[in-house]
């Protein structure tokens, strides 16, 4: 067995305790990734202090630390810094940009003993639902590699399921620690908005949604990750009324295999003995569409300028978007703006009555990795932002969220279900996860073993 099919939890154990050595587990990581990687596409380097880096935590364990990551192997997304490496957020305008120091989560990492074993490729400034950026090209989902593994945090997730580490840090500001994990078969955490530090690092198109998400394949690695990002002590799971809507209160088309698996995820919740219910916000009329005028207007105002000088350097997807932004006048923005702090009122609002609210992580599985987005889903064409109906809202909520495998789909891809609570419930919600994660119907994922 390769060390890399250990969980995070069990591997910091075993080298805390001697039983594998730090070098030992990098040197398990950079084989897995040499042997997968070149499929995959899921690294666009690999760290060359990540020797020295092991190194220098079998010191400081041979000097009587505690490190609760001892050891670990981790993977941070394309935009997010790591000193002294190249991070690009996927795009030539920052290609031979080096970042001048860690990012205060990274730092909070190594810390803690855990190693920089690369960076996971991103999406072009982590704006896109599918992972195939200019500088990089395109990211292949492990259980299915004509699939996409889903964006902006297609790296970092191809990465964990596709057994090179057992953990990775990535970001969220419209859904990229909950789809992308969907697609995959793992787990991610949006935390609460600032619960752990953002940045320093790139300048963000729409300050104030996005955070910082750790990515895993167990409930227990994320909460180990928490515990050491943010400082979080366990607490007991969320009890009380569990709302669960198959569409958000959206009216948003499901895929046949969504809509089973969700239906078989709640019986299966119900049946554990959690009092579950069906309700869902009144939208009064938004979507996450309403919002996405602050995406295109933050990266017009970022990039407006480079794309209308060369656009061949820039992805056609956010050159578009980018064109969007600079036609939008003032008041779309406004009005853009004005959608953002309804949905917060309207999501805090109703979770303020309800425990939790569960609804699928996304309406349909992985499509075709070729695709921006899939061409249709329930049967019916679709837009381009359907797949990522469910999770921006969460964002400019500024509540945490979890994704948990749910099921998979006729083709055998994973499917999810998302968990929702209200803003500093992220322990609660955690734990719940635990509870709750056993119950729900297997979601394929990928094999373990070999190189």
């Amino acid at each position: 067995m390769n060390l890399m099919d250990l969980s995070a939890t069990e591997l910091a154990t075993q080298v805390r305790d001697g039983t594998v050595t730090p070098q030992a587990a990098a040197a398990a990581a950079r084989d897995r990734a040499a042997a997968r990687n070149p499929v995959l596409n899921a690294l666009t380097l690999i760290n060359p202090a990540l020797d020295a880096e092991a190194e220098t935590v079998a010191r400081r364990l041979a000097e009587g630390e505690d490190l609760p990551l001892a050891g670990v192997p981790v993977v941070i997304k394309d935009n997010i810094w790591v000193k002294d490496l190249p991070i690009t957020q996927g795009s030539r305008l920052f290609e031979g940009f080096i970042a001048p120091q860690d990012a205060t989560a990274v730092a909070r990492l190594r810390r803690a003993g855990a190693v920089i074993l690369g960076i996971g490729t991103c999406s072009e400034f982590a704006c896109k639902g599918s992972t195939n950026t200019p500088l990089y090209g395109m990211t292949r989902n492990p259980l299915d590699l004509s699939r996409t593994p889903g964006g902006s945090s297609g790296g970092p997730v191809a990465a964990v399921a596709g057994g090179i580490v057992p953990l990775a840090l990535g970001t969220d500001a419209g859904g990229s620690s909950r789809r992308p994990p969907a697609h995959v078969g793992i787990i991610g955490l949006k935390p609460t908005q600032d619960l752990i530090p953002y940045g320093p690092g790139f300048d963000e198109p729409v300050w104030g949604i996005s955070v910082l998400a750790p990515l895993a394949r167990t409930v227990a690695d994320i909460r180990l990750a928490m515990a050491v990002l943010a400082d979080l002590e366990p607490a007991e799971p969320l009890r009380g009324p569990l709302a669960f809507s198959a569409d958000f209160g959206l009216g948003q088309k499901l895929d046949r295999g969504v809509a089973e698996a969700f239906d078989a995820g709640i019986a299966a919740i119900a049946g554990a003995g959690h009092v579950t219910g069906p309700a869902a916000p009144d939208w009064e009329g938004l979507d996450g569409m309403s919002v996405m005028p602050l995406q295109h207007a933050g990266l017009a105002a970022l990039f407006g300028a480079q794309w209308r000088a060369a656009p061949g350097r820039i992805d056609p997807d956010l050159g578009a978007q980018i064109e969007s932004g600079l036609a939008l006048s003032g008041v779309a923005v406004a009005e853009a703006h004005h959608a953002s702090h309804r949905i917060r009122t309207i999501l805090r609002d109703f979770l303020s009555r309800h425990a939790a609210l569960i609804t699928p992580t996304t309406p349909c599985a992985a499509w075709p990795v070729e695709l921006s987005a899939p061409a249709s889903i329930g049967g019916a064409p679709c837009g381009p932002r359907d797949h990522a109906a469910f999770t921006s809202q969460l964002n400019h909520a500024g509540c945490p969220a979890i994704t948990l495998p749910c099921g998979s789909d006729a083709n055998g891809l994973p499917l999810a279900v998302q968990i929702m609570t209200a803003p500093g419930r992220d322990a609660e919600l955690l734990a719940l996860a635990a509870e709750i994660a056993p119950l729900l119907p297997p979601a394929t994922t990928a094999q373990p073993g070999g190189a």
